[in-house]
């Protein structure tokens, strides 16, 4: 993956997290003179069903379908045809190896797969306590390791493994980054996100796409969130060159 490669426009990825189509298309409409690239995550696809999806593609929006697909290898394998139907650029699916391994076949080069590494939501003490005793870090190198031996186009993974990854494995897959937050929200976040970075920072740190949500969904000026993170990108793109 070329940063050079990837439009300005399309680096941010705005993650339509309401519960009404109409309500996405609002916040489309509100946005994409500067945007090109958005998220259908679980509850709007529930609310919805493709209906966002084919409207967002209708308008040359690029699409990353998040709904963490994670089954018995053919049922995955079953969702992914599905969704090869519908123009989506991103799918993902949880890191595990068989998952992973049924949706890349399924998918034939039709839609990306991004294999889920480890949600930003967790940290150390969550692992721990539904029995995995590996270090966080480790846990998601070996699951980017084993999802690019099977094919992904990329993986999902916090900015703090982000440099760790592009270190370990190169350049040659998509980096996906949630938990992108404003400067000034770094140190304050009450929100269900523990691994947080600004959107230079995690550019920085080896990063492609950033997933971003409710700091601009709920910004009092979105537009002008998504100017100043664009700026960040800008001169994290001119520091990494």
């Amino acid at each position: 993956m070329t940063v050079s490669i990837i439009p300005p426009r399309e680096r941010i990825i705005l993650a339509l997290d309401v519960d009404h189509p109409d309500k996405a298309k609002a916040l489309v409409e509100r946005t994409e003179s500067q945007l090109g690239f958005y998220k259908v995550g679980l509850q709007l696809f529930l609310a919805s069903g493709f209906e966002v999806v084919d409207w967002l593609v209708g308008r040359g929006h690029r699409v990353m379908l998040d709904l963490k697909l994670h089954d018995i290898s053919a049922t995955v394998g079953l969702a992914v045809e599905q969704l090869c139907h519908h123009g989506v650029s991103f799918a993902t699916v949880h890191g595990e190896p068989p998952v992973v391994r049924a949706a890349v076949g399924a998918a034939r080069g039709r839609v990306g797969i991004l294999a889920v590494t480890v949600l930003t939501s967790l940290g150390e003490e969550d692992l721990r306590a539904v029995g995995i005793t590996m270090a966080l870090p480790d846990l998601v190198l070996h699951r980017a390791r084993t999802a690019l031996a099977a094919g992904c186009a990329g993986v999902v993974a916090s900015a703090q493994e982000a440099e760790m990854l592009r270190r370990e494995l190169g350049r040659t897959f998509a980096i996906v980054t949630p938990g992108i937050r404003p400067g000034a929200d770094l140190l304050n976040s009450s929100d269900d996100q523990n691994r947080v970075m600004t959107a230079g920072q995690a550019i920085g740190a080896g990063a492609d796409y950033l997933v971003v949500g409710r700091p601009i969904s709920q910004a009092t000026d979105p537009m002008a969130v998504i100017t100043a993170m664009q700026a960040e990108i800008a001169v994290a793109d001119r520091k990494n060159k």
